[in-house]
């Protein structure tokens, strides 16, 4: 996956370098490194590394159960976000329409905290993604906050133990109109307070977490899918 890396000497030389077998190591000075790197403040490391995403049939070749597409969220840090959060629900891939952020960039990579590295994320989809995902077994869910069904609605709860893909939409706009015209339903995350929304990779991770809980309870397979941590 690392293809290979730039190093200060005194990264190389200090107690938080790590074992880099097989790698190319390019001793470089901090002056380099600033001007490769995309922080303001380089920890004294840059990794080059092979692209990690995979295409559509390789994630439904899977059989997955929980998915969450992402349509248009431009913002690389509610990107990362969802990613790790998907990963830590025990989501089977994420999927990122083409007018998304790259999930590659600096910032999306940072904001996954490492789960971009094992979670299958396909991106460049369309809204035909939706009815692929349909014909794989899965409801196709629209996270939607004008929706009149709420998540805590008994069918709705009911619904969520069988494969679900969540959509979530930009941050601005919501999900899209063609993307939540696919879906078999909107559905709303209620706001109990004043406040007029939740931030995308919030409503996200109740949506994921909702479903993750109903799967587990109905006792629905998950192939490969490692035990809840504690």
């Amino acid at each position: 996956m690392v293809v290979e890396v730039l190093a200060t000497p005194e990264w190389l030389d200090g107690p938080t370098a790590l074992p880099l077998a097989d790698v190319t190591v390019h001793a470089v000075t901090e002056r380099v490194l600033a001007a490769v790197a995309e922080t303001d403040s380089p920890q004294g490391v840059v990794a080059v590394c092979r692209d990690v995403t995979v295409g559509m049939d390789v994630l439904l070749a899977q059989r997955p159960r929980l998915v969450v597409v992402l349509a248009e969220v431009r913002d690389p840090g509610n990107a990362g976000t969802i990613i790790r959060t998907a990963d830590a629900a025990g989501a089977d891939g994420v999927v990122l329409t083409r007018a998304c952020v790259d999930p590659l960039s600096g910032k999306c990579v940072r904001a996954s905290v490492g789960s971009i590295f094992h979670l299958p994320v396909v991106t460049g989809q369309g809204v035909d993604v939706l009815p692929r995902l349909r014909e794989a077994g899965l409801s196709v869910l629209a996270a939607d906050g004008t929706a009149t069904t709420s998540i805590t609605d008994p069918a709705v709860r009911g619904l969520l133990a069988g494969a679900t893909a969540w959509v979530v939409g930009n941050e601005a706009h919501g999900v899209p109109a063609p993307y939540a015209d696919a879906a078999d339903q909107r559905v709303a995350v209620p706001l109990y307070g004043r406040a007029e929304s939740l931030n995308v990779s919030v409503a996200t991770a109740l949506c994921l977490y909702a479903c993750a809980e109903a799967q587990r309870q109905a006792g629905s397979p998950r192939d490969g899918a490692p035990p809840a941590r504690h």
